[in-house]
């Protein structure tokens, strides 16, 4: 026996899906991957550059690029911060043109965390 038309009107919760068990699918946002952002040390960047670089750029204390300095100039390279893939990318070329500007071979990368 089949429903007549009026009668599947009344249902149209149930053909909807309104009704009955509910599921509910969790996403899981993934946090997006990080990039450590790195200068390395040369022999012909002024320690200064470097310290005025992480401070204007990184926003660092004065202290803080100090440190970050001293360790790239003695370990010959040092994280500077960890950032999405665009900040990353954009602080190294900031970095990468600021250097270039005034004619110092400062390198800084960029890798996956």
């Amino acid at each position: 026996m089949t429903t007549p038309l009026h009668m599947m009107a009344d249902r149209k919760d149930d053909a909807d899906g309104e009704s009955g068990v509910a599921t509910k699918t969790r996403t899981r946002t993934q946090r997006p991957p990080m990039y450590k952002v790195l200068l390395l040390n040369d022999d012909y960047t002024p320690m200064e550059f470097v310290v005025h670089i992480l401070e204007r750029f990184f926003g660092l204390s004065h202290a803080q690029a100090f440190e970050i300095m001293l360790t790239v100039h003695k370990k010959g390279l040092a994280v500077v911060g960890v950032f999405s893939f665009e900040v990353a990318e954009t602080k190294v070329a900031q970095v990468m043109d600021f250097a270039r500007r005034h004619q110092h071979p400062l390198q800084c990368t960029m890798e996956k965390e």
